[in-house]
C-alpha cells in the first residue's frame, strides 16, 4: 500500500506489484467527503513521514528512492494481527492530486496488488477521496479472494476515516501547524561507550523490568522482519507513574541492529492522544556516541477536554505529554548509558 497505510494490501498480507498468469483480477472502491480542502487531504496522502501518526495499520515507512513524482517505499504495517513489509512503488501527480500505486514485491495469499488514491475539490470547499485498488490471488484460490477482499474493505475504510479525521482537524485549534495537535521532540545523553552495548540494552525490552524503575510488566514477542534486515518486536507493558498508578500500553518496533535503530509504534495509547511513534537512535559522537529519543505525538481534543477538563487547552497537554514521556525516555536512556559504560567492567 504505497498509499498512507494501504493497510489494504498491508491487510491482505501485502500490496504487490503486477498481474500473474491467467489470475483474475479484482477490483474495489471506496470513497468519503471530507470537510477540509482537497489541497490539505492529499498533503496527508503524499507525506510518508505522516502515515504512522495518520493510518492505524503503519507502524513505519522508509523512502528508498526518490525521483521528480515517483517513490520507491518500504512500509511495516499490521495486516490480520501480524506485522507485513513490502516495497511498493507510487507515482504523486499534485495538479491532478492522484497518487498511483503499486507494490513491487508481494507474499502470499496476494499475487498482486495497485490502485489509487484520487482526491476531487467540492464546490462547497471540502472534498470526495476515492481509494482504488486492484489485486489478483494467488492461484486465483476462491478462500485467498475472500481474505484479501475482507482485508482490503475493512482497512479501506478504516484508512479513509482516519484520513477524514486528520484533515477536518488540521488547523483547527491553536493556530498552529496540525491545529496544534501533532508535535515532536527529543531527548539525548552522551555514552562513553559503544553504540552496539546502547543499542543491545534498548533491544533487550523482556529485561526492562528488572533494569528499569518505571516499567512493572512487559510482554515481549519477537520475530524476524519480513525484509530489511530487522526484526519486529511486539510489546504488552505496564509502567509505573511518579504517583504509583500503572498504564498500559501496547506497541510495535522495528529493530536495526546494523543502523543502532529501533522504530515504534504505539497500538494502544493514553486517552489523551491518537497518535504516538518513536524511535531510538545512537550515532556516533566525540569519543563515544549520542543516543536519542524521539517522539512525535498527536493529541486528541476530546481525550484532552475528559482527562484534563473541559477548560484545558493544547498546550497545556502538550506541556504534560512531553513531561510524562521526557521523563521515562530520559530514565530509559541514563540507565542505559550506565550499561555500556560498565558492561564490560562485569565479571
Amino acid at each position: 500500500m504505497p498509499n498512507p497505510a494501504t493497510a489494504v494490501a498491508e491487510a491482505a498480507g501485502t500490496e504487490a506489484a503486477g498481474t500473474t498468469g491467467a489470475a483474475r483480477a479484482h477490483v474495489t472502491e471506496h470513497t468519503v467527503v471530507v470537510d477540509a480542502p482537497a489541497d490539505t487531504v492529499y498533503g496527508l496522502v503524499a507525506d510518508v513521514s505522516a502515515w504512522p501518526q495518520v493510518f492505524g495499520p503503519t507502524i513505519h515507512v522508509e523512502v528508498l528512492e526518490e525521483h521528480a513524482d515517483e517513490q520507491l517505499l518500504r512500509i511495516w504495517a499490521t495486516a490480520n494481527d501480524q506485522v507485513r513489509s513490502w516495497t511498493s512503488h507510487r507515482i504523486l501527480d499534485s495538479r491532478s492530486r492522484t497518487v498511483s500505486f503499486r507494490q513491487v514485491v508481494s507474499a502470499p495469499p496476494v499475487a498482486s496488488m495497485g490502485g489509487k488514491w484520487l482526491v476531487e475539490p467540492n464546490d462547497d470547499g471540502g472534498s470526495r477521496v476515492v481509494l482504488l485498488h486492484d489485486y489478483t490471488a494467488v492461484d486465483d484460490d476462491p478462500a485467498a479472494v475472500e481474505l484479501i477482499e475482507r482485508a482490503v474493505d475493512r482497512n479501506s475504510r478504516a484508512e479513509l476515516t482516519a484520513l477524514k479525521n486528520a484533515a477536518e482537524q488540521s488547523g483547527t485549534e491553536d493556530g498552529a501547524e496540525d491545529g496544534g495537535l501533532r508535535f515532536t521532540f527529543s531527548d539525548s545523553v552522551d555514552v562513553n561507550g559503544s553504540a552496539e552495548d546502547v543499542f543491545a540494552f534498548l533491544d533487550r525490552a523482556d529485561l526492562w523490568p528488572e533494569r528499569l524503575p518505571h516499567v512493572a510488566r512487559i510482554d515481549l514477542e519477537e520475530s524476524p522482519s519480513d525484509g530489511g534486515g530487522s526484526t519486529v518486536q511486539r510489546m504488552d507493558m505496564d509502567t509505573r507513574s511518579p504517583d504509583g498508578s500503572l498504564h498500559n500500553t501496547m506497541s510495535v518496533r522495528v529493530c536495526f541492529p546494523d543502523r543502532a535503530v529501533i522504530v515504534y509504534k504505539q497500538l494502544r495509547v493514553p486517552v489523551a492522544m491518537s497518535g504516538h511513534t518513536g524511535r531510538w537512535e545512537i550515532e556516533p559522537h566525540g569519543k563515544g556516541v549520542r543516543a536519542t529519543s524521539w517522539h512525535t505525538v498527536t493529541l486528541d481534543p476530546e481525550g484532552v477536554r475528559q482527562l484534563l477538563g473541559p477548560e484545558a487547552t493544547l498546550a497545556e497537554a502538550r506541556a504534560k505529554v512531553r513531561q510524562a514521556l521526557g521523563a521515562n525516555s530520559t530514565t530509559t536512556l541514563r540507565h542505559a548509558k550506565r550499561f555500556a559504560e560498565n558492561v564490560h567492567d562485569r565479571p
